[in-house]
């Protein structure tokens, strides 16, 4: 691992190879959920659209590796030569928000040695920059070592969204990542857990899929009124049956 950070930027591919898209083919998108992760609400698209959009986003390739947060996050915003107030909101997964990079960089101290984790390499490998948004998103990687030696170690990714203003200053970090996998794996049970739903649970679920489809009432309807029914009968079988 580089102990200084090493940048190497790169043009995306140029923009005359993007695939050609047929004008006359609109596609309507289902709007993703309207949460503070991100700035995907559009209700709809068109070719056209895409292509526009895809000339003016920036996607370079820039290698940063650094150990420990802050030395990451301080290297990660050279490429666009971002600066870092001491002011910031910090979004958690939608589980809890930070406002200064000072309680960011002690919460990631403290969580980290109650989860036994003893030593974690950041690094990412590409960014993609939106300048009409002023936003940069890019996916994190994660080596963690432990600090107990029966826990095992273990790489993880999250998707990161960083903002600023007109003075090139952050003024919001959306952090998202699943959040049952990573303590699956703080656990060591994330082996077990793909294990039980892949042999288990997921051949369960195609049995009920196909009897639910054959049966023609595919509908949320009907779906709800199943998730009412099934528990309903599992508490009556187990108290009273």
């Amino acid at each position: 691992m580089c102990k200084n950070t090493c940048t190497l930027t790169k043009r995306s591919r140029p923009h005359e190879s993007a695939p050609d898209l047929s004008p006359t083919v609109k596609k309507n998108l289902q709007p993703y959920t309207k949460s503070p992760i991100g700035h995907f609400t559009a209700k709809s698209t068109s070719p056209e659209k895409i292509l526009d959009k895809h000339k003016r986003i920036d996607a370079q390739k820039t290698l940063v590796a650094q150990v420990g947060l802050e030395n990451f996050i301080r290297s990660i915003v050279n490429p666009l030569d971002l600066q870092l107030p001491d002011r910031v909101k910090f979004n958690m997964n939608g589980q809890g928000r930070l406002q200064s990079w000072d309680d960011v960089y002690l919460a990631e101290q403290v969580y980290t040695r109650c989860l036994g984790i003893s030593k974690r390499i950041y690094q990412t490998h590409a960014f993609t920059h939106e300048p009409d948004k002023k936003l940069a998103y890019f996916i994190l990687e994660e080596h963690n070592e432990r600090s107990l030696s029966f826990l095992p170690g273990f790489d993880f990714y999250v998707l990161v969204f960083t903002y600023y203003d007109d003075q090139k200053n952050v003024t919001r970090v959306d952090v998202q990542y699943d959040q049952m996998s990573f303590f699956l794996h703080c656990l060591g049970l994330a082996q077990l857990h793909a294990w039980f739903l892949e042999s288990v649970i997921t051949p369960l679920v195609l049995v009920w899929a196909r009897t639910y489809h054959a049966s023609g009432l595919v509908n949320p309807f009907t779906f709800l009124l199943q998730l009412m029914i099934v528990p309903l009968a599992l508490v009556y079988w187990l108290l009273w049956a």
